[in-house]
């Protein structure tokens, strides 16, 4: 029979063993820190992770992209190691960086699944456990969110500081640290100014081919591109403090984003364009300078990793595999014959669907290196929630899973454009139950072929894998508890028509 626990019960035990087994666990490092950090101090690296808000791959010099200039993250990449297949667990800000810090895939999360919620406190994360083992915690910027802390004291990234100098300024002195850098950048709303100050040009932006290339798109690519280079001089402005203070190869540097850009079929998709995300790590005492990873890693991996550099016991709750193995490998290319597969998903961004439904729009899928399954459980709903504003179940939400912006009112005002439409259709109309994708006939993901019999036994290969994964770790999706997803509160707001006016500025422009 199928296991139906609580996806925050994960060792075999029923919700109360649980939350005695993790509050144990947390007064075990309370009582042990000290001794451990007396051990372990000296030669305890600092982890410095640089988090950026909707920064998608391959948006970054290192991987080829030629107009984005990123200094500091080329730098990370080419004294470190670069990591080419890295996915995030769900393409939204809260349940990305909700499995980010716990360790677990999203759907493990219960509240924490859906976008501006609460991450349960019984729910263990990484800067909690790593401070119990005698670091020195904090993060400055955007943590994880949005959202409302519940029954946490302090934000799950760690105490808040005004800077990243006013918290060197307060570690007690000999004591490794643990810092988070959330910025805001790339996240919308953009002021063209920026893109000027910046120096890019429109004209020699990258349209991918599922966007129109037409002035309004490559505007709204451009002023991207000028939000990550200053989150890209930011990093540097981090490196160059940790040089300046002789910590730098004392550190640990890992820079990376929550999921893709915030354009049509990116950010909330399980497309490459949403999911898929840069990855650099520096460390010169451990990881060898210059080399490329293609395995197929998830932003999950990152919080045993974390504990594992400082010497931390890794709670059995954790479904994500440290990096450490890959980071001091000198291999490039293939490192883990076992890293084939990688999962992610989607529940509830926005709640913008039609009345009465109050929930989103709930994905799962397994990518490898040639193929990527996507299931959408209830298709006949909206994959970027309802074009019939006048219906939404929030008053004038209107493909609420798709944040506003010129690229988004481009296509709309232009749906029905011969060479607009097919596009339009592939952001934002239904979609089959399931999904199949030829990544290597097919790199962007846009031709289906998940009806087509040649791909039949691939298809259903992967659609077993996927539940087998779903099914193990107990996502109340397949457990027939779905609906749970849909019933949590909402705290936050959404995307609404812009009105008649905002949109004909964009007709054949």
């Amino acid at each position: 029979m199928m296991n139906e626990k609580s996806p925050l019960d994960m060792t075999g035990c029923n919700r109360r063993t649980f939350l005695k087994k993790a509050a144990v666990g947390l007064g075990y490092f309370a009582l042990t820190g000290l001794s451990i950090a007396k051990k372990w101090d000296a030669d305890r690296p600092n982890i410095l992770f640089a988090f950026a808000d909707d920064w998608g791959w391959p948006y970054a010099g290192a991987y080829g992209e030629p107009t984005i200039k990123t200094p500091a993250f080329d730098r990370i990449a080419k004294e470190g190691l670069l990591f080419t297949h890295a996915f995030v667990s769900s393409p939204s800000c809260t349940p990305c960086r909700g499995s980010l810090l716990s360790g677990q895939h999203f759907w493990r999360l219960g509240h924490g699944a859906n976008l501006h919620s609460i991450l349960p406190a019984e729910i263990p994360v990484y800067p909690e456990l790593i401070s119990q083992a005698g670091y020195f915690v904090g993060h400055t910027g955007k943590g994880w969110g949005p959202g409302r802390r519940g029954e946490r004291k302090q934000n799950p990234a760690g105490p808040t500081f005004k800077s990243f100098e006013k918290f060197l300024q307060e570690r007690p002195k000999g004591k490794p640290f643990c810092f988070w850098f959330g910025s805001s950048d790339p996240h919308r709303g953009y002021n063209p100014k920026l893109r000027k100050e910046m120096g890019i040009n429109p004209d020699d932006v990258q349209v991918a081919p599922f966007f129109p290339d037409a002035t309004a798109v490559r505007e709204d690519i451009a002023d991207y591109y000028a939000e990550v280079q200053r989150f890209d001089n930011d990093v540097g402005g981090l490196v160059e403090k940790l040089e300046r203070i002789g910590e730098l190869d004392n550190t640990v540097v890992i820079v990376s984003g929550d999921h893709g850009m915030p354009f049509p079929r990116c950010k909330t998709n399980l497309y490459d364009c949403g999911v898929r995300v840069p990855l650099a790590v520096r460390w010169p005492e451990k990881v060898r300078a210059g080399r490329k990873v293609s395995d197929l890693v998830s932003l999950v991996d990152l919080a045993p990793t974390f504990l594992e550099i400082a010497g931390a016991a890794v709670p059995e709750q954790m479904t994500g595999r440290s990096l450490l193995s890959i980071l001091k490998s000198d291999k490039q290319g293939l490192v883990d014959s076992q890293r084939e597969y990688v999962f992610f998903g989607r529940e509830r961004h926005c709640p913008c669907q039609e009345e009465p439904i109050s929930g989103g729009y709930p994905m799962r899928a397994v990518r490898t290196h040639d193929f990527l399954y996507i299931r959408n459980f209830l298709p006949e709903r909206w994959p970027a929630g309802t074009p019939n504003y006048e219906r939404a179940y929030k008053d004038k939400s209107w493909l609420g899973d798709c944040d506003n912006g010129p690229t988004k009112f481009y296509m709309w005002a232009n749906r029905f454009d011969a060479t607009v439409k097919p596009l339009y259709d592939m952001a934002f109309a239904r979609r089959a139950s399931e999904e199949l994708y030829d990544l290597k006939a097919d790199p962007h993901q846009m031709r289906n072929v998940a009806g087509e019999s040649v791909y039949m036994q691939t298809k259903i290969k992967l659609r077993e894998k996927l539940m087998e994964e779903l099914r193990r770790t107990n996502d109340p999706r397949v457990l027939g508890r779905g609906d749970e997803f849909d019933d949590y509160p909402y705290y936050g707001g959404f995307p609404s028509w812009p009105g008649r006016e905002t949109i004909d500025k964009y007709k054949n422009r």
